[in-house]
């Protein structure tokens, strides 16, 4: 089992959360409260649609799994994210 305890993991598993939030907004889910949408443009500063927005998502990351990736990290270290 994996345990997400740096501030840095914690912070990468809420953008994977909240684009996964999104994901399903986008194909239809609805909750109560503000919308996935909303919340994701406002913590991380995006503009534009829905699935722009998804798109921005999914690229930051890919670009914070590259940056962990890309760390330095031995041979006998577990990747997981």
């Amino acid at each position: 089992m994996t345990v997400l305890d740096t501030p840095q993991g914690i912070e990468f598993f809420q953008l994977c959360a909240r684009k996964g939030a999104l994901s399903l907004e986008i194909r239809g889910l609805k909750r109560h409260g503000r919308s996935a949408y909303s919340i994701c443009k406002e913590v991380y500063g995006l503009k534009g649609s829905r699935k722009s927005v998804l798109a921005q998502m999914q690229a930051m990351v890919d670009t914070a799994i590259l940056q962990h990736q890309t760390k330095g990290m031995g041979p006998d270290e577990e990747r997981t994210y």
